[in-house]
């Protein structure tokens, strides 16, 4: 949960715990769900858990409609956590009196023709001391599919209190386990910020999307800087032979908009996440979005990247200093391209054609201007500002 501090919390640990092994039967990839990376919102980076509401929910939901979000292909409302209130005499979970009917909130939901998503922990209680699913997960499971729940992110934050490092693979099976047993279809989202190396168990538990790193912002609540953004982005690079339909990396929420990071660098964090067809979650209050904000996260040709149905997580293909070519093979032929200036001043980067497998001569498209820039001989060369990135299609052109 990006509320907690994760592995500041648990320290050393992150970094030692030794990899365990899991059954891969039943995995992810047999559900049909999370055919392209999961797109949506989630609200843990701008509101506080006292801040949190079905009000708010609400409001933010019609915002993502209205906005012409919903049309961008964003689906899943998600209620990221400091939801739950206290388990009756039976052990069912309830929640607290700022969600007053959970399965009303949903149906709302629904309604606009959106998804919904909760969130729980394998632990007793969250990192911040909220109920959670340890001893109860066929019941949370059967709770969670009667509101009509259709993401569960699944944090580890207070797991380890009462779970021993290896048997981290088996407490998020038994869950994914329970909510099968429901029947509903959930989008099973893993949230323990890439310790034990989950990308190489995360499908075997049954998981469509697993955090490879710690959270995006610290402190919470006021958003990723461009430091940290940039730190969590930049070291997928060799990560993507775990990510295909229906299972992917997840480098955390979108801070677009949130309103510690530049144009330049919002346009950055959107490049790379489309690079690494990673999960598209924005995380900035909706229903006071600029813009400028609107079109970054709006602009249907840089989500074609993360959408692709080749679902091929990019990866780099050069680096001098701070600058960085990353390359994501896409359906049609062609090559999505990020030339990528982590620098402090603007500089001019170049792609070959022949490192990208792109022949001697291609066709060049600017993604977030959508234009077509012309017919290019050996490479292509755009001038990038600071902390900034250009993102360009690039269709080699036959018997060249």
């Amino acid at each position: 949960m990006a509320r907690t501090f994760a592995c500041w919390m648990y320290g050393a640990a992150c970094a030692s715990l030794m990899l365990g092994a899991v059954s891969s039967a039943g995995n992810a990839q047999s559900n049909q769900l999370a055919r392209t990376p999961p797109m949506g919102w989630n609200d843990c980076f701008k509101y506080a858990c006292s801040e949190i509401s079905d009000r708010i929910m609400r409001a933010n939901t019609d915002a993502l409609v209205k906005s012409g979000m919903k049309a961008a292909g964003y689906e899943y409302m998600n209620l990221d956590g400091c939801w739950q209130g206290k388990r009756d005499e039976k052990g069912f979970l309830h929640p607290n009196k700022r969600f007053p009917d959970m399965k009303a909130l949903a149906d709302y939901v629904h309604s606009k023709g959106l998804k919904f998503g909760l969130y729980s922990t394998p632990g007793p209680k969250d990192c911040e001391d909220y109920e959670g699913s340890f001893g109860h997960e066929d019941q949370d499971a059967r709770t969670f599919a009667a509101w009509g729940v259709d993401f569960l992110k699944y944090d580890w934050c207070g797991g380890d209190t009462v779970y021993k490092p290896e048997e981290m693979p088996a407490a998020y099976r038994k869950m994914y386990d329970a909510i099968q047993r429901t029947g509903r279809p959930m989008v099973y989202s893993l949230c323990q910020y890439g310790m034990r190396a989950v990308w190489r168990w995360g499908p075997g538990v049954g998981a469509n999307l697993w955090r490879t790193t710690d959270d995006i912002a610290i402190p919470n609540y006021l958003g990723g800087n461009y430091d940290q953004v940039s730190l969590v982005g930049f070291q997928q690079d060799g990560l993507e032979k775990f990510a295909g339909p229906g299972h992917w990396n997840d480098p955390d929420i979108l801070q677009i908009g949130i309103g510690k990071m530049d144009h330049d660098e919002e346009r950055t964090q959107m490049s790379l996440w489309c690079i690494l067809a990673a999960p598209l979650l924005a995380g900035n209050d909706l229903t006071k979005m600029t813009t400028e904000t609107l079109e970054i996260l709006t602009n249907p040709e840089v989500i074609s990247v993360d959408q692709d149905r080749l679902g091929i997580q990019g990866h780099r293909v050069w680096q001098e200093g701070s600058l960085e070519v990353w390359m994501k093979p896409l359906a049609d032929g062609s090559k999505a391209v990020g030339l990528f200036n982590r620098g402090r001043s603007e500089l001019a980067i170049s792609v070959s054609f022949g490192t990208i497998g792109a022949g001697h001569s291609a066709r060049v498209r600017d993604l977030w201007a959508r234009k077509d820039l012309g017919t290019f001989a050996e490479n292509f060369t755009a001038t990038v500002p600071r902390h900034g990135a250009a993102l360009i299609k690039v269709k080699g052109i036959a018997g060249n």
